[in-house]
Parts: structure tokens; sequence; C-alpha cells
């Protein structure tokens, strides 16, 4: 609980508090493993929830699900809300299932022209000569209006580059079949760990994060994140085309009372490891501007060190937990965590954060004109929802409430660009070759089984000869079959062989 336009964070000699009007000046939450990041995420998002502020975050362990379900009046929690001088009174909140996979919560999708090519090069680990090569297959899908929905579509766009690849290099640049055929295997890597699920429509509609419920409370947005986070990089793309959606879709509203929405990165290390300089300045740019348009992003982390300095920069409101100092890394971020703070002349904070037990916690907060408080050693306020899962009729009961139930749950694939390049080359929407092209297996098998089968004329050899249809023999048919067989399941090179073998023996091995 807390006062109006608060929300309480625990107490120290004093009730810690996040002022509402100053949290879209994002915040940060750290902590090793075991010391109650979690639980602090919860506090956060129950308190912004119960003060109309929708929530999205990430549930990294499958913890965070327990907002949906009333919490438990343990003797602990009743215990710590006294100790923080709050009464203990169990509460849940409307909450949101998502996850990319479809498994655990409504689908997750969006189409490959909203990722772009920057982001899509992040998440296929691409150099700069393939990012280029990426950039040149939306600007010609821009340039010929074909749609870039899903895999497929991409696929088609780059098949269509490296077709013309002497063309194309001479108007956009070097473009070879090498650089794309990485790109496509780059593709299929990712295909193999279901990121194809992710790419479609229905796309995710920005709005339908932003809802409030009956009682005004804003709802909470959990995304199932433990089967994603076994591809970290598809999970860390996600949430930065997430942030870049708001960024882009929301207007422009400078400072409210209260935030539109609350964004939780959960491991927020995985976005930054490994990335491109391009892609960390565009990270760095969209935090520092997207308070203006009513958001607030919360990282949350082990370790300090794990933000570039130019994002810890904006990060205003920090809750530190325990951090260990085994190994000379471990004291350089002691030490970077505690010069991050406004220092308080009765607390070594440094020495404070390796001595911090479970549950508290290093607190400062803005107030006033977003000047930081003084870092003070804090109690941290036991969550009023389940803590730990909910169960599986509790998440189901939510997705049947959700009101988005049908909206995403079946995949759309309208005309595109991959529909629109077959129908170019005269083959079906599934790859295979229309009726009216061709029935042969190419090649010299195409030819000779074709004339074999009456579907060619043969040459004009023989005096009389008319050129015209003839119909098969059985030894024809057989070769026939025969020829179509070799290369449908042997593979052209083998099947060839056997085919003039079974000639030459037929012909006595003349031509």
């Amino acid at each position: 609980m807390a006062d109006d336009g608060a929300i309480l964070i625990g107490k120290s000699w004093k009730a810690e508090h996040l002022l509402l009007k100053l949290a879209n000046r994002h915040g940060l939450v750290t902590g090793a493993t075991g010391t109650g990041k979690t639980v602090t995420l919860q506090v956060l998002a129950e308190g912004f929830a119960r003060n109309g502020v929708p929530v999205f975050a990430a549930d990294i362990k499958g913890d965070l699900s327990g907002i949906a379900a009333p919490g438990d009046s343990k003797p602990v929690f009743v215990k710590r809300a006294e100790e923080v001088g709050e009464k203990y009174e169990p509460d849940q909140f409307t909450t949101v299932f998502w996850d990319v996979f479809g498994e655990q919560g409504h689908p997750v999708r969006a189409t490959i022209s909203e990722m772009g090519p920057l982001l899509l090069a992040r998440l296929l680990d691409l150099n700069e000569t393939q990012e280029g090569v990426l950039n040149i297959a939306f600007r010609i899908a821009d340039e010929q209006k074909l749609l870039l929905l899903d895999l497929k579509d991409l696929r088609a766009i780059l098949g269509f580059i490296a077709e013309n690849a002497k063309d194309l290099t001479t108007k956009y640049g070097n473009v070879t079949s090498q650089t794309v055929g990485t790109i496509q295997r780059a593709l299929l890597v990712l295909e193999n760990q279901k990121g194809d699920m992710f790419f479609g429509e229905p796309a995710l509609d920005i709005a339908d994060l932003m809802k409030t419920d009956r009682y005004g409370r804003g709802i909470v947005n959990i995304m199932a994140a433990d089967k994603l986070m076994a591809n970290p990089r598809l999970y860390a793309t996600f949430l930065l085309w997430l942030l870049s959606e708001l960024f882009e879709q929301l207007p422009e509203v400078g400072d409210l009372e209260k935030p539109k929405l609350v964004f939780f990165f959960d491991e927020a290390h995985l976005l930054f490891n490994g990335a491109p300089k391009a892609l960390l300045t565009a990270v760095e740019q969209v935090v520092r501007l997207i308070r203006s348009k009513g958001v607030g992003v919360y990282f949350v982390t082990q370790n300090p060190l794990d933000i570039p300095d130019t994002v810890l920069a904006q990060l205003g409101n920090r809750v530190q937990h325990a951090l260990r100092a085994f190994t000379p890394r471990d004291q350089k971020a002691v030490k970077a965590a505690a010069e991050t703070f406004r220092q308080n002349p009765k607390i070594n904070t440094a020495e404070a954060i390796t001595q911090l037990a479970v549950g508290e916690a290093l607190t400062s907060t803005l107030e006033g004109k977003g000047t930081p408080t003084i870092v003070e050693r804090t109690l941290i306020a036991p969550p009023m929802a389940q803590v730990g899962p909910c169960s599986v009729q509790i998440r189901q009961q939510a997705l049947v409430e959700s009101g988005f139930k049908g909206k995403y749950d079946t995949m759309v694939d309208r005309e595109s660009a991959y529909e629109v390049l077959a129908s170019r080359k005269n083959l079906t929407p599934d790859g295979e070759p229309v009726e009216a092209s061709t029935t042969g297996d190419g090649g010299i098998l195409d030819t000779i089984g074709g004339w074999l089968g009456g579907t060619t004329e043969r040459p004009k050899t023989g005096p009389g000869s008319r050129g015209g249809r003839m119909p098969q023999s059985m030894a024809e048919k057989v070769l026939t079959s025969a020829a179509r067989s070799a290369a449908t399941t042997i593979g052209r090179q083998v099947g060839s062989a056997i085919l003039r073998g079974v000639l030459g023996s037929m012909m006595g091995g003349k031509r």
C-alpha cells in the first residue's frame, strides 16, 4: 500500500516510496541470485496495477504468475507487513498471460516488416556485410510493394535477390549468392528453434497491453519466458522490438501524474550481450525518449555492470539487493553499484551491499524536481498476491477471461511476398509446379521422360516421321516410371546413370 500517488517499496527509518509522477524516469533492480529481486519486481508491479497503471513483465522462472492468485496470510508475510507499517491484506490482480509459443498464454507475433533489418540482423547474428544484404531485401520488398510478414516471405525475397544478384549489384552494391546462403542458413536455425512461430499475423496490437480492468486497476501482462530463454537472442530481440513499437506508436504526452505503461526487462543483460554499437545507440535513444511517451522502463538484472553506462544514466529509481564480492569482478561490481547512489553519510554503501539479507535492499528514488534521494537500507514490503507460480486452473481461467480469446490464437497467412513471387514463377503457394508449367523432373530427365511419356514431340528422324505424339509402349512406360522414380528418390545424377544404362541396353549402345 502507499499514499496517493506513490508506491510503498518498504521501510528504512521511514517509509520508502516510488512517486508515480516520476516513475517514467525508469529504474533498476539488481542483486545476486536468491536475494529477492523477483519479489521486489512483484511488489512494484502490484503497486503500479493498484494505481491504475498497466504493467508488462517477462516471467523468466514462472514465479511472477502468482500475481493472478490471492496471497496467503502466512505468518512471515503478516510480520513483514507489520514491520514496514502496513496491514497484510491478501489480494490478486487481473492478469493476461502471453507466450511466443502459444503454450502458456495468448500467442505473441510480429511481422518481419515490423521487426526491421536492424533487430532482425541482431536476432540472426549477422555480420555487417550480411546485414547490408538484408537491408537490400527490405528495400526491394518496399519498392515492389511486397509484404514481408513471415519467414517464408523473407526466404522468398532472398531467393529473388540470389537469382538476380548480377542485375541488383549495379544498383544496390555487391550481392553474392554465398552471402544470401548464409542468411538463409541463419533463418533455418531460427526456424528450428521455433522462431518461426513469432513471425506472422495477427501481430500483437500494442494497445492490448495498455488496458485497465473494470475496477480501474491496471492489467498485469505476464510474458511466459521460461522456454523462450532457451533462445536468449529471440527473447532479447522480442523485448527490444516491443520497446521500439511502443516508442513509434505512442504519442508524445510529456510528464503525466502516472505512467501509461510500465515495462519490466528481466535478465536485462541479455539485451546488451554482443549487441552491435548501432543497436546499443538505438536502445539508449529509445530509453531516453520514451519517457515523454508516458512509459516507464525498469531493468532487472544481477549486476549493474550488465547495463551500458549510457543506459544506466537514464535510470533514476534504484533498488539494489545484495551482491557478493568473491572475485575481482564482483568487487568491481560492488564498487560501481555503490558509486551510482547519492551517498548517505550514515551508511558505508559498498559495505552494506555485501551485508544485505534476503528481502533487504538499498533504495534511492526520485523526489521533488527529479533529484534522487540519499540511499537508505530498506526492508522490502511483502507482496499481497501469491508468491510463486499460480496453478494451471488459474492460468486457464485468466486466458478465458482476458477478452483476447480467438483474436490471436490462430495464425493467418494472407497473400504476401512469398505468394506473389511464387505466382511469378508459375508455382503454387506450396512451391509445387502448376499443371500447366511442367510435369517432369527437369533437365535431361524432363526431355527423355516427356518424350517417352508422350508429353513432348519426338525429334523428326527417319523417313516419314511427322513429329506427332505417339502412344507409349509398355517398355516406354517402364522407362518413364524409372526415370521419374530415380529423379525423386535416388537423385538426379544416380537416376541419369540408371536411365542411360537402360537406354544403352535397349538400343544396343547405339545413338
